[in-house]
């Protein structure tokens, strides 16, 4: 009798043998975790990349324009030699204007590192191949576009009847902040105050500097909208400081302006229709951006009744027209 077992505590009290996973039991789980987590990650990845980079655009933008606020001038950096005409057209053979915007200006409001000249961006961490936010890949990036006119080249036309659509083709200079950013620095140290045209003019004079950044230097993925994107300054006195972060170009097509504002409102909570001057920092960067060629909107609006304002993507040319009118809706992140 002492060797008779106690059948509940063999069977659990329920009169059943507990049985354990198998082996092929456990491999199966183990595969069907490891798919859904194949699967998850790189989402999950992908978000929290986003969000850095999001935070890390936001603390950058803010540190420029507390910095551009601080300096006694946005303009008239750097000598130029070269130049020939009184619309700045020609090339400039020698030039540091760039250069010296960055180390007798930026410098002395901002916590820089390391200043490359237009021969050694790569130095400074400026990738050579781009993505851009179209999917295109910028190749010899750091070659090719080392200049103004090679990084738009609507900087070098020509519309003397209006207000000058050239500029001066100067050298790019970059440099490293102290957080470990690559910023590229394209410069006009001509350019000029808003002279409120209500007519048709072009913007590119209005640009005194526009800052391409890499939030991680050359890690990667070097991709627009991504660690890619853009800081504009524009207009020498009491400067516009601007980093739109643009959506992929609507393919809505042509909406009246109260449409396409509430087009982008109506998004998400993050978007909305860019301003003015944000529309024109997105002409200057238009090789990042888009191929596209179309009038879009703004949120401005002028000073006439019922008008706002519109940019046209082929020539840099900012229009004030009739709200009513349809042009193309290319939204923002806020």
């Amino acid at each position: 009798m002492n060797q008779i077992k106690n059948v509940s505590s063999l069977t659990g009290g329920g009169g059943r043998a507990q049985q354990a996973f198998t082996m092929a039991e456990i491999l199966l789980s183990l595969t069907i975790i490891g798919v859904v987590a194949a699967i998850t990650l790189p989402s999950l990845t992908g978000n929290i990349n986003e969000r850095t980079w999001n935070t890390q655009r936001k603390a950058l933008y803010a540190r420029f324009s507390q910095a551009i606020a601080l300096m006694p001038a946005v303009n008239g950096y750097g000598s130029l030699e070269g130049t020939i005409g009184e619309d700045f057209s020609q090339d400039i053979t020698t030039d540091n204007a760039a250069e010296t915007f960055v180390t007798a200006g930026l410098s002395k409001v901002l916590k820089i590192n390391n200043i490359c000249d237009s021969e050694h961006l790569d130095d400074c961490g400026i990738p050579s191949k781009i993505t851009t936010m179209d999917n295109r890949n910028l190749s010899n990036f750091t070659s090719s576009m080392n200049t103004l006119v090679g990084f738009n080249s609507m900087f070098n036309g020509s519309a003397p009847s209006q207000v000058y659509s050239s500029q001066l083709n100067t050298k790019a200079a970059a440099f490293e902040t102290a957080n470990g950013e690559s910023i590229l620095v394209y410069y006009n140290p001509r350019c000029m105050s808003d002279t409120k045209i209500v007519d048709a003019n072009y913007t590119q004079p209005y640009m005194c500097a526009n800052f391409v950044y890499d939030l991680n230097g050359t890690k990667g993925p070097n991709t627009m909208g991504k660690d890619i994107g853009f800081i504009t300054v524009m207009y020498p006195s009491d400067p516009v400081v601007v980093a739109p972060m643009p959506e992929p170009v609507s393919s809505v097509g042509a909406a009246k302006h109260i449409d396409a504002t509430r087009f982008c409102t109506n998004q998400n909570n993050e978007t909305r229709l860019p301003s003015r001057d944000e529309l024109m920092a997105m002409f200057y960067n238009k090789i990042l951006l888009t191929q596209s060629n179309s009038y879009f909107w703004s949120t401005t609006l002028g000073e006439k009744p019922d008008t706002a304002y519109h940019v046209r993507f082929s020539s840099g040319s900012r229009h004030l027209g009739s709200r009513d009118s349809q042009y193309a809706i290319w939204c923002i992140k806020r």
